[in-house]
């Protein structure tokens, strides 16, 4: 016999032109943690947007029942009063009030018609104390990393005596220790009679903390698989509608001359500037040719590739550039992009693209010379090239004048991708490309760099994820503590040589 605390019948929920969810069923078990998969754009966040009110009843057909009785939740407002609180991707936190403030925020202390602060402070101690936090309460939120706002948030949801919670791509922007804390908590708080959705691309995370696995594909449901019969293989071939027998997409290389060399590259830290975190860096790459930089958390692989490209992270930058055997200057982004270097960020949402502006202009933004006539920005031939963009890369949707914002992450890689493909750089270095994004839409990523190889352009892959670069790259640099510790052609390179490089120490 079932004990659901959760049902949702026959869902469907369709926006001008796009049916998002088709019929979509869902039963979760009181107590359980119940994890939901799909590509980007299957419908997996709109699902939960309905159900906590984000999308009012009446604006999507179909039955929510919650602990037994059918509810017709007008705004979150509504849902949270339930019991059900949802913790998006992008956090919903004020970065200038502290911590204290963003928990009982709309939820205030108040005592004789004011806030009442020790109470505030007291009451937040203990629900960080519960969340394994141990920041002061009165700490503001932009003086804490990700991994700890994430904890704000469910100290926040566990303030609303939540008894359903809902975390989308809960870990998409931790590192791995955070990670790990945040699903053992998600445990933990199970233990505490807490039922917990969770939608994830991880899935090894879903392995570890899932009870049962609902997959949603275009819109539809495709299956929910008890624990024990959960496998990688399955939910993937559930996802993309068949087996990816290979995660990579083969690749031969045809390596050409040298296009880029690096010597003796060094920053310090933007602030503490006697510390060294970019160390006496030397590489190259060739025409045709996909090169990886794999590193632990803080080995600098970002605080270089920033660097580089137009002295973005920094001070105290040294070092040589040479395209084609030339010596170049990338003393600013504008001066890297004209000498022939682009670089496309881990953090595509702040620093890739603009959110509230169309396709059209993202993609565009970095090479707006080649658009310019008169002094102004030819619109027709904009358009024509954008378009031509959302058709060869496969970017869902209707057209290029919907919001970037509105787009699932693959989709947002796919046009952060199209600005520095039309922008024609020499090398393209990619920061975490298919960071937050599924299976399928790597694939069609990978594609897309082995497209860009071929085409004669050297490519710089940085990654967290070994297999990732042993997949698809040519050949690997490993990074510790700012410095080059080795390189392997990936013929010769495995996870535990590579590993043992990654975490070669500095001599003292």
């Amino acid at each position: 016999m079932t004990n659901h605390i959760l049902e949702m019948r026959g869902i469907t929920k369709t926006f001008p032109g796009v049916k998002a969810l088709a019929n979509v069923n869902l039963g979760v078990e009181r107590g359980e943690v119940h994890a939901i998969c799909g590509e980007n754009g299957a419908g997996k966040s709109t699902l939960m947007k309905v159900l906590s009110g984000v999308y009012p009843h009446g604006t999507y057909d179909g039955a929510i029942v919650f602990e037994g009785e059918e509810v017709a939740f007008k705004d979150l407002t509504d849902s949270e009063a339930k019991g059900i609180v949802i913790i998006h991707q992008e956090l919903a936190l004020s970065p200038y009030l502290s911590i204290a403030e963003n928990i009982f925020l709309n939820n205030e202390q108040t005592s004789g018609g004011l806030i009442d602060w020790n109470k505030t402070n007291f009451e937040a101690s203990k629900l960080l104390a519960r969340v394994g936090l141990k920041e002061n309460p009165t700490t503001k939120i932009r003086e804490i990393g990700v991994g700890k706002q994430q904890l704000v948030e469910i100290a926040k949801a566990l303030s609303k005596r939540v008894k359903l919670l809902i975390l989308d791509e809960p870990t998409a922007a931790l590192n791995d220790e955070d990670s790990d804390h945040l699903l053992d908590l998600i445990l933990h708080l199970k233990g505490q009679g807490i039922t917990s959705i969770i939608i994830s691309h991880k899935l090894n995370e879903i392995k570890k903390v899932a009870d049962t696995v609902t997959v949603i594909r275009d819109g539809k449901t495709i299956e929910t698989i008890a624990k024990q019969d959960v496998t990688e293989d399955r939910i993937i071939k559930d996802m993309v509608g068949r087996d990816l027998e290979h995660r990579y997409p083969d690749h031969t290389p045809h390596l050409g001359e040298e296009l880029l060399r690096v010597e003796d590259w060094t920053a310090h830290h933007p602030q503490d500037t006697s510390r060294v975190v970019v160390d006496n860096v030397n590489l190259h790459v060739r025409a045709g040719e996909i090169v990886g930089i794999a590193g632990l958390m803080g080995a600098g692989r970002t605080e270089f590739a920033m660097s580089l490209f137009g002295h973005s992270y920094g001070s105290r930058i040294s070092g040589k550039v040479f395209l084609r055997g030339k010596e170049i200057k990338t003393r600013t982004v504008a001066e890297a992009i004209q000498n022939g270097i682009a670089y496309a960020t881990e953090d595509r949402k702040t620093y890739g693209l603009n959110l509230i502006e169309d396709i059209k202009r993202n993609i565009s933004m970095a090479s707006l010379k080649k658009l310019e006539k008169y002094g102004l920005v030819h619109d027709n031939e904009e358009y024509a090239v954008a378009n031509e963009y959302r058709k060869s890369m496969n970017i869902k949707a209707p057209n290029v004048l919907v919001k970037t914002g509105k787009l699932s992450g693959g989709n947002q890689q796919k046009v952060v991708l199209s600005k520095w493909i039309y922008a024609d750089p020499d090398v393209l270095i990619l920061d975490e490309p298919t960071r937050g994004i599924d299976v399928g839409a790597k694939y069609e990523i990978y594609t897309i760099i082995n497209r860009l190889a071929a085409a004669g352009k050297g490519i710089i892959v940085i990654s967290s994820e070994l297999p990732e670069l042993l997949g698809i790259c040519d050949r690997v640099y490993a990074l510790s503590e700012g410095r080059i510790t080795g390189e392997l052609p990936v013929a010769e390179a495995t996870p535990e040589s590579m590993l043992k490089l990654m975490t070669m120490e500095k001599p003292r």
